[in-house]
């Protein structure tokens, strides 16, 4: 059985879609580089910073569960 979904998808020729795909991208308003490096740092700083909470939640978890099942 079919499900419902599927029947509802167009039928679109592989190439047709790769034109209206490039079509699509050439719209888009891409960052700069400048923006880009500034946007990358501000990513990887939050991600150092969550590792580093979350990091020092399991010590302290450890810790803690160490010295209550001792």
């Amino acid at each position: 059985m079919v499900p419902a979904s599927a029947s509802k998808l167009p039928n679109i020729a592989p190439v047709q879609f790769m034109k209206e795909v490039v079509a699509e991208l050439k719209k888009v308003t891409w960052p700069t580089r400048a923006e880009t490096i500034k946007l990358t740092a501000v990513v990887i700083a939050i991600s150092v910073i969550v590792g580093l909470f979350i990091g020092g939640l399991d010590i302290t978890f450890l810790r803690l569960t160490s010295i209550v099942f001792k």
